[in-house]
């Protein structure tokens, strides 16, 4: 009896996914459990896992594709069973459209028309693509994605759709930005104490000392690591630090769980290994969300003061730019010191300015300390 695979939501409103290969070749035995496609989402490469044992008779899409949550991905059945994807619904939204899935009996009718999936036509349509001039690279010659953007390419002018992951970006910095009331407060903390515990630990990541420094502060100021929900204040009594990490796709916030309860060693082995793992994509999505406070070393790339938008579901966020010499009025007299530009941002449902500078205030002490 053959099976039905429709792509799960494995993430917090996904959307679609990308396929990037298949483990299983059609007609290949699989198991249960064994891993059948590899997907990205907006946040990681998955390996999707067999939930049936049998035979792939059925694939809904191919490398580079992408399929949207609910769609059929794949159908695995016993050997030698035909599966006709006709019979089921959600596989085309034109039924007269052949599919991937089943092969032609000899002497049948050559169907008319461009072959292509119903999210490949509309990807075509979003694009301003004719489908009748693009020559089709898929199984029997369908129009796949990848010929679609390939045909874009070959314009002067291209217009290619956001990545799943820059598309996430957007919607969730749109969503923060409408409808969290931001302020944002700026402030300068010597640098010379956190650069030498810096060299002492052996240079572990600055994210690592800054987020070690930052839970105490966090514990006497909670309103920074809150939310709104509805009309109630959620206020955390853990400490789940997000830091920004720069890759080739996207800015990408790795979480470190409960980073108070770990020792800035620990901390630092955390950091290292989330970073990585979110410029190589192999992150659970587990790990990318869910932070209760942010901190962004743009000092990394060159930043300095900006104003850093608050991610959906906390209440604050700051900006750590690059150290550099600052003159500072000390005691009436002009000195010459290095200093990190500071720029927090907070939500002012929950947070006064008063509250904001005296949280600031805490935060210098802690850097400098």
């Amino acid at each position: 009896m053959a099976h039905e695979f429709h792509l799960p939501d494995v993430g917090e409103g996904l959307v679609d996914a990308v396929i990037v290969s298949w483990q299983v070749d059609l007609g290949e035995a699989v198991g249960l459990d064994q891993p059948l496609v590899e997907v990205e989402t907006d946040k990681a490469v998955i390996d999707m896992p067999s939930p049936f044992a049998g035979v792939l008779l059925y694939r809904g899409g191919e490398d580079g594709e992408t399929i949207e949550v609910g769609s059929l991905l794949a159908v695995i059945g016993e050997p030698g069973e035909r599966w006709e994807p006709a019979a089921a619904a959600s596989v085309a939204e034109e039924p007269a459209a052949p599919v991937v899935g089943s092969l032609p009996e000899a002497g049948a009718a050559v169907s008319r028309g461009p072959q292509a999936l119903p999210m490949v036509r509309k990807l075509a349509e979003e694009l301003g693509v004719d489908l009748s001039g693009v020559q089709g690279t898929g199984p029997q010659g369908r129009i796949t994605e990848r010929d679609v953007r390939a045909a874009v390419s070959a314009r002067p002018t291209v217009r290619a759709p956001m990545s799943g992951l820059r598309r996430r970006i957007a919607e969730n910095l749109a969503r923060s930005w409408r409808e969290i009331p931001h302020v944002t407060t700026y402030g300068h903390a010597d640098s010379d104490n956190l650069a030498a515990e810096r060299s002492r630990l052996g240079k572990p990541p600055v994210e690592a000392l800054l987020i070690a420094r930052l839970v105490p502060v966090l514990v006497r100021f909670p309103a920074f690591n809150s939310a709104v929900e509805g009309d109630e204040i959620v206020e955390r009594r853990f400490h789940d630090i997000g830091f920004a990490v720069d890759t080739p796709d996207g800015l990408v916030v790795a979480v470190v769980r409960d980073a108070g309860d770990l020792p800035v060693e620990e901390v630092a082995r955390e950091v290292r290994r989330l970073a990585e793992g979110a410029r190589e994509r192999t992150l659970g999505v587990d790990e990318l969300r869910g932070q209760t406070f942010t901190v962004s070393n743009i000092g990394a790339v060159g930043g300095g003061l900006g104003t850093p938008i608050i991610p959906y579901g906390t209440s604050a966020i700051l900006s750590v730019g690059r150290a550099g010499p600052r003159p500072v009025v000390r005691n009436d007299r002009l000195e010459i010191v290095r200093q990190f530009p500071l720029s927090l941002s907070y939500d002012h449902r929950i947070i006064d300015g008063a509250e904001g500078r005296r949280f600031m205030a805490e935060v210098i002490a802690a850097l400098e300390g």
